[in-house]
């Protein structure tokens, strides 16, 4: 599942982007390559030369389950590895925390060889210099990676290149609560497939009681910009500029466009309207609603859904459909989230680096990306995990996930699917965040909400894409 949305430190992690910018593209990292072969992918002799067993640390961000599911991957890989590789999985905290933790270990000359970052620190990891691209080892070992779902190699790619290999991988989906629709007299079989049929769907949705409280509302999210950055794309509109930061540093966030401003108009008349609650920016207040069934309908990740099943047993039926289109007009699709493994190069040794590429081998194999599919519930990266027996079993029990498979196969890839790589993005998503509440709370005008927003910004990444040009 993705992980629960936390309040991101902004000014700690600006603060940390153009330190550890500046210090990355020039610093060396925790072992003994840092020539200009270190970011070179080093071939399988290394390995088979080797007389001692090669270790490496592992650092990643997932708890709870999705720990455990690590855990099970890692002791797997290292059983099978014949004693020439060990791997150890190191818990570093929220993707937020471990980011940090990252740009700290740059600093500090001592980065693992191998770290989970979260898809929205992309930007900052190829600026880091630090990393062996992926498609260099991809390269070496004539890598099939045409088994690579597209549209999600698409978000971690540049000019066509995988920088790191997509992990846990989520998509966001329209939630239904089936009984809702049919006392409603709708058909949850046709769910809505825009925000304006949403908003019509909504207002038939939304129940008083006999004193005039309204106990049901028809549509509910929380103020999340990975909501909004998924409304643009299906718009086909690009979130920031130079075609989404992969024709260069991007300058711009563009939320302030005709879609942002739309969407932020569309949430601000629903709620206004009474059609719609504000729960605010907190996930877990807007998942609790809807698990309460006092929500009919629902925007929310792909990593939510085994929750909400379990949740709404014996109260009402959870159904999935399509992220919304923006409009009618739209032919876009939504973006990916969650996070891929970058392999450290610089200050790591060619068994080292050599070592972690096995590793992320072994975790994108089909085989095992249906264990982790099943194991959390991320959407496989690895298409042909879904031939697996126990893949079939789970989607068979779960058919509410096909929605998410089905989303990611029905589009081609493209440079607004791709999503924006800015680094700066976490601050970026927080702006985009406090413009929807401004227009939703109607403190200001939904255009001049988003303006502010984007403007208030630019700052900082005017001082990122200086810290790394």
């Amino acid at each position: 599942m993705r992980q629960p949305r936390l309040r991101r430190s902004m000014t700690a992690f600006v603060a940390l982007v153009a330190a550890a910018a500046l210090t990355a593209c020039g610093g060396s990292g925790s072992g003994t390559d840092s020539g200009k072969d270190a970011l070179e992918a080093p071939g399988a002799e290394v390995l088979d030369k080797a007389t001692d067993k090669t270790t490496i640390e592992f650092w990643h961000g997932m708890k709870g389950a999705n720990a455990a599911a690590i855990d099970k991957l890692v002791a797997d890989f290292n059983a099978q590895s014949g004693g020439k590789v060990e791997v150890k999985a190191i818990f570093q905290g929220n993707y937020d925390e471990t980011i940090a933790k990252y740009k700290a270990s740059v600093q500090q000359k001592s980065t693992p060889a191998l770290v989970q970052i979260y898809d929205i620190g992309s930007r900052f990891m190829v600026d880091s210099k630090q990393t062996v691209p992926m498609y260099k080892f991809i390269d070496k070992d004539k890598f099939n990676a045409g088994d690579i779902e597209p549209n999600i190699a698409n978000y971690y790619s540049i000019d066509g290149k995988l920088q790191s290999m997509p992990f846990n991988t989520s998509t966001p989906l329209l939630y239904l609560n089936k009984e809702a629709f049919v006392k409603a007299g709708l058909d949850p079989t046709k769910p809505p497939q825009n925000l304006d049929e949403i908003g019509e769907m909504a207002k038939k949705l939304t129940v008083k009681d006999a004193g005039g409280k309204t106990i049901q509302y028809g549509f509910g999210a929380a103020i999340y910009g990975w909501l909004l950055e998924q409304l643009i794309a299906t718009d086909g509109k690009e979130y920031c500029d130079n075609g989404n930061g992969r024709k260069g540093l991007a300058t711009k966030v563009q939320f302030d466009q005709e879609t942002g401003v739309r969407v932020a108009q569309w949430w601000a008349d629903l709620v206004k309207g009474g059609y719609a609650t504000n729960t605010g920016r907190k996930t877990d207040d807007a998942q609790a609603a809807f698990k309460a069934g006092t929500v009919a309908m629902h925007l929310e990740s792909t990593g939510a859904m085994r929750g909400y099943i379990d949740a709404a047993k014996g109260k009402f039926t959870v159904l999935t459909a399509p992220y919304p289109k923006a409009n009618s007009s739209a032919t876009g699709g939504p973006i990916i989230g969650g996070a891929s493994l970058w392999i450290n190069g610089v200050g790591h040794s060619d068994k080292e680096k050599r070592a972690a590429w096995e590793f992320v081998k072994f975790a994108a194999s089909p085989g095992q990306q249906a264990k982790w599919h099943t194991g959390t519930g991320y959407v496989p990266v690895n298409a042909k995990a879904l031939d697996e027996q126990i893949d079939k079993d789970w989607v068979a029990q779960y058919p509410q996930f096909k929605t998410a498979v089905d989303q990611l196969h029905a589009l081609p890839p493209s440079v607004a699917s791709a999503g924006c790589l800015l680094g700066v993005m976490p601050q970026a998503r927080k702006a985009s965040e406090d413009g929807l509440e401004a227009a939703i709370v109607g403190s200001k005008p939904a255009d001049q909400a988003m303006k502010d927003a984007a403007a208030s910004v630019k700052p900082a990444i005017d001082s990122y894409n200086k810290s790394v040009s």
